[in-house]
């Protein structure tokens, strides 16, 4: 049977070795995929936002499979943050928030539409201090907050980000975090997105995805998937989990000195 997860419903058992079966657009949760480096999280990723092909299986989107639309209407529907971004010289904040609105723009003109979504955006990611430089000229984190306005402003019910804290400090990850949650629950977007920090995943994605070796290990809810037993078999990290005093999420604590 297939399993759904954050809007995607997938066949573990077709993950092997490229064969993928999914359908995109299902329930609205925001889902963490989790796992040990070269796993394929971002393979997966890339796979349901069409940028690679599985050799089997497919990506279902709106009842289709989504090889089968044109991609701007794919761009209607998902954006992806890719892990690794890179942006033209010379381009600016602005210009480059609003590159997130191609799939509704014609001719290059930006809409009174385009122009509100842009601003929205990087009023949402607290950018606008940065609006006029060069994204040449600012660090990683900032960097990082202003690709994330980009996926913003796309507008798309379905949101894939890989790795979106990355180069963020503890205080700017939160921020992003809490702002994707926020996106999840107040206004109906479906977020699948790539975290290393489990604690974080457990905190903020009503929905977890473990991953080991090109596979997709158990999905499930936090307390479901992060288990002391769960968490030694997908990291090799012997562990112990116990109730976030905060959230009540699953809160894993390191446990290297234990014998077995």
């Amino acid at each position: 049977m297939p399993t759904c997860w954050a809007g995607v419903v997938v066949r573990p058992d077709e993950l092997q070795a490229g064969r993928v079966t999914a359908f995109v657009g299902a329930p609205v949760l925001f889902t963490a995929i989790v796992g040990p480096n070269a796993c394929g999280k971002s393979t997966l990723l890339q796979v349901l936002s069409r940028l690679l092909t599985p050799s089997a299986g497919q990506v279902v989107l709106d009842g289709r499979a989504i090889a089968s639309y044109p991609s701007r209407h794919v761009a209607r529907r998902l954006a992806l943050l890719p892990q690794s971004s890179i942006a033209p010289d010379g381009i600016t904040v602005t210009d480059l928030v609003g590159r997130g609105r191609f799939p509704y723009q014609s001719a290059l003109r930006q809409s009174r539409d385009d122009e509100q979504a842009v601003n929205e955006a990087i009023a949402i990611t607290g950018i606008a201090d940065l609006a006029d430089r060069l994204v040449d000229e600012l660090s990683g984190g900032q960097r990082q907050r202003v690709w994330v306005a980009m996926v913003l402003a796309q507008q798309t019910p379905l949101m894939l980000l890989d790795e979106p804290t990355t180069f963020l400090d503890i205080a700017h990850q939160l921020e992003v975090l809490e702002l994707l949650a926020e996106l999840n629950r107040n206004k109906g977007r479906t977020v699948v997105a790539v975290l290393h920090d489990l604690n974080q995943a457990a905190r903020y994605a009503s929905r977890v995805v473990a991953m080991r070796d090109g596979a997709i290990v158990t999905p499930g809810t936090p307390h479901e998937v992060l288990t002391a037993p769960m968490v030694e078999r997908i990291f090799d990290l012997p562990c112990r989990v116990i109730d976030d005093p905060v959230t009540g999420t699953p809160l894993i604590v390191p446990d290297l000195n234990r014998t077995s």
